[in-house]
Parts: structure tokens; sequence; C-alpha cells
């Protein structure tokens, strides 16, 4: 007699765990659906799956697909074209380190690949962006001060593309974006010397002011340079360079605000305490 409401209550017992387990699973099938989808599909069809998800600018999806694709044939025309528009969707998304790493195997894959100089270019508009965070696009903040490892990477990649493929439908555009990217890195050597000019750090500003007229010939900011050299030469006390300097830049740029003394134009101290303000330098 007492033992038919232990066997009752165990049979209750596997009853719910039954339940629960169907549950589970059910869940599991949920949570995986879209993956199930495209499990065991052709390859073609996979593509077009992609492909119009692309179209419709629906990155994340096109990558869930691509990936499955991929995985299930990863070899044949359509698995190169899925990486590469794999690596697209990965930067539209703003997910620059993936779209490395898919650009990278691409390129080890298919070293001599038609679309290999694209994925060069691609890697290169990669890294010119990928440290571009919320705040600098939201608040303007200015790239030249920040750190521009991965800027110049990507100014590599570029010149990998003119350089090596100058014949290709994207030479010239790397071209112009690198002249984009040189001027960024020369405005970066210039804020730096109006650092050290402000801390009457003379030399260092001079020094500076060198290395970038001699890495950046012919940037948007040569002129400034040249302006900071006839400044801080002055300061040393050398006036046969600061006269150089002064008639190299009424030569090259006679309207330059530093030769009627408005140059450098720092910001107020002041401007600093609001952080919401829009940076400003000293050549702005």
């Amino acid at each position: 007699m007492t033992r038919s409401p232990t066997l009752f209550r165990r049979a209750l017992l596997l009853v719910l765990l039954a339940a629960l387990a169907t549950s589970g699973c059910a869940r599991m099938k949920g949570a995986f659906k879209d993956e199930d989808a495209n499990e065991g599909v052709a390859v073609e069809e996979l593509y077009d799956r992609g492909h119009a998800l692309m179209r419709k600018g629906n990155w994340s999806g096109a990558t869930t697909v691509y990936r499955r694709l991929v995985a299930q044939y990863p070899y044949g025309t359509h698995t190169e074209q899925a990486l590469m528009e794999t690596a697209y969707a990965q930067y539209k998304m703003g997910r620059h380190d993936d779209a490395v790493s898919t650009i990278d195997r691409f390129i080890r894959t298919y070293p001599t690949h038609r679309h290999v100089p694209y994925m060069y270019y691609l890697r290169g508009l990669v890294n010119s962006s990928r440290d571009t965070v919320f705040l600098q696009r939201a608040w303007n903040l200015d790239a030249s001060r920040r750190d521009l490892a991965t800027p110049m990477q990507g100014y590599n990649d570029l010149r990998t593309v003119t350089e090596r493929y100058p014949n290709s439908r994207y030479a010239a555009d790397a071209a112009n974006r690198m002249i984009a990217l040189r001027n960024m890195f020369a405005r970066h050597e210039i804020e730096t010397a109006l650092y050290y000019m402000r801390r009457e750090a003379w030399v260092g500003a001079t020094e500076r002011a060198r290395y970038l007229l001699e890495t950046y010939p012919q940037s948007e900011y040569q002129n400034d340079a040249v302006a900071v050299l006839a400044a801080a030469y002055t300061e040393l006390g050398n006036e046969t360079l600061a006269a150089d300097a002064r008639r190299v830049l009424q030569l090259n740029e006679p309207d330059h605000p530093y030769l009627t003394g408005e140059w450098p134009d720092y910001p107020w101290t002041i401007r600093k305490l609001n952080p919401f303000a829009p940076e400003k330098t000293a050549i702005q």
C-alpha cells in the first residue's frame, strides 16, 4: 500500500522531466531556426539568399547565410564571392576586426584571384576608419590627434593597390584616399609641433616641422610647417634660418597669418572646460 504513492510520484516526476525536455528542445530549435533553414541548401540558393540580403542592406542576415555557405561548401566560385561580400558586410556593420580577418583569409587562400586588388582596397578602407568611434563622429573630433597606427596600415594597403595593380579600377580612388591620409598624418605632425611651441620647446618644434616637410612634401600643412620653423628659429635666436623660413613662406603663401602676427591662434583655455564643444586647434 505504501509503494503506490511512491510509484505515482516517480511517474509524475518522469512526466514533468519529459515535458521540460521537450520544451527545452523546442526553444533550442527556435533559437537556431535561421541556421537550420540554411542547412543542407544548395550552394546556388544559399548564395542567392545572401546576395538578396546584401542588396537590402541586411548585413547581419547576409553574413549569417554566407557563413553557412562557406562551412558547407568551402571551395568554389560561390564561396569566393561569399567571402568577398562577407568582408564588405562586416565593414558596413563596423566589425572592422572581423572584416580584416575575412580579407586576410581570402588573400591567403586565393593570392592570384582577379579580385585581390579589390580586397586590398577594401582592407585599406577598413583600416583607414576602424578607429573611428561614435564620439568622434558625434562631436567631430579630429582623427589626426588620435593613434595613427591603423590609418597608417590603411595607407599601406591603398599603396599596395596603386603600386601592384595600377591598372585596376580601384587604383585612382586609392590614390585620392592616400592623399587625404597623408594630409591627416601631416596635420598630426603640425599639431605636435604647435604643442611644443606652446610649451616653448623650440627644438622639438623645429624637429617636427622638418620631419613633416621631409616625409609629407606637398601636403596641405607644408606652409604651416615653414611658419613653425620661422617662429621657432626666431625664439632660438637663429635669425638666419628664421629669415630663410619667412622668405619661403612669403613666396609660397604671402597671406599666411603668421606673416601678420596672427598665427598660431591657440584656443582659449576656458574652452576646454566645455566637454561638448567641438575640438578647435591653433591651425583652425
